[in-house]
Formats: structure tokens, sequence, C-alpha cells
């Protein structure tokens, strides 16, 4: 069974949970959940995490966010 936790440079243009089922596609996984939620368009690191690694998101989670942005 794959687990662990991978971090992924989300693109724009797609969602956090369709990022997931990509994960989970490509490493075929059933179970898979991430750290915290990306606007579609936002780009950035989004912690995944794979299989039994999804028990951890507990306690790793905190309610402190920072945007960065640029605007051109």
């Amino acid at each position: 069974m794959t687990y662990g936790w991978l971090n992924l440079d989300k693109p724009t243009g797609i969602s956090s949970a369709q990022a997931i089922a990509q994960v989970k596609k490509t490493f075929g996984i059933k179970k898979a959940g991430h750290l915290g939620t990306l606007n579609p368009l936002a780009s950035g690191v989004l912690p995944i995490t794979l299989g039994k690694a999804t028990k951890t998101i507990p306690y790793l989670s905190y309610n402190s966010k920072v945007h960065n942005f640029t605007i051109k």
C-alpha cells in the first residue's frame, strides 16, 4: 500500500479536489486527503496525504492562513 505525504505544486485552473482525484488515479490509491484548500485560480503547494497518512491531518492542521499574490 502507498502511504505518506506529497507536496503537490498545484497549477491554476483546477480545484484542490480535482488535484486529489488526479493523484489518486496516478498512484492507483483509494484514500487521499489534503491540508488546506487552494482556489482554482491560485497556484501553489498543496500538501496531500496518501493512504493511512490521512490520519495525521488533524495533528498538523492549523487555522492561520497567509495569502500572497501579485496584481499585473
